[in-house]
């Protein structure tokens, strides 16, 4: 599968310079979502819309700003529980946390809707040879619950259950 820049959305080469940002400067974060499954696949399964990002909310205005910085702006608002920016074709999707003593993230949604991101949720998986820290393949299958399903969601489940039935859940996706 060529790099999602060559048919739009978002390609691993900027995912990893959001990455590389988030890890110098600091920040808990994990990636979920479809850039997630495909970091535990081990390579680029699909076409990407965005990249979605579970980040302790103290580093979110910081991000928003450096991302700011490099032309994205701001097109969903949905907080506490998100916030979208774009540059072009390029989407990074914001999910604030609140941080507990012992790493969990806590994300509000809707009305009094919470959802926790326990640390021991996470794991390191690689995109484009590099690690990323992402939600672990039973998470990511939890995350896909109570929603009805696009294309891509179904995608996404069979590859995080092709992983289970494997026994693995760490791979590359090189770009």
């Amino acid at each position: 599968m060529s790099d999602g820049a060559a048919h739009g959305g978002m390609p691993s080469d900027e995912v990893m310079t959001v990455v590389e940002w988030l890890e110098h400067s600091g920040a808990v974060y994990q990636v979920n979502g479809g850039w997630a499954v495909d970091a535990l696949v081990g390579r680029q399964t699909r076409v990407h819309r965005d990249l979605d990002v579970f980040l302790d909310e103290a580093a979110v205005p910081r991000l928003i700003a450096w991302l700011t910085e490099r032309g994205y702006t701001e097109e969903t608002d949905e907080l506490p529980a998100r916030v979208e920016l774009r540059r072009g074709e390029q989407v990074v999707d914001v999910h604030p946390m609140a941080l507990d003593a012992e790493g969990n993230g806590v994300q509000r949604g809707g009305g009094d809707a919470e959802f926790v991101h326990r640390a021991t949720d996470r794991t390191r998986a690689r995109v484009a040879g590099r690690p990323v820290t992402v939600a672990r393949v039973e998470r990511l299958i939890e995350l896909r619950r109570g929603y009805r399903h696009r294309d891509v969601d179904a995608h996404d489940l069979a590859q995080l259950r092709r992983i289970q039935a494997a026994g693995a859940g760490e791979g590359s996706v090189e770009a």
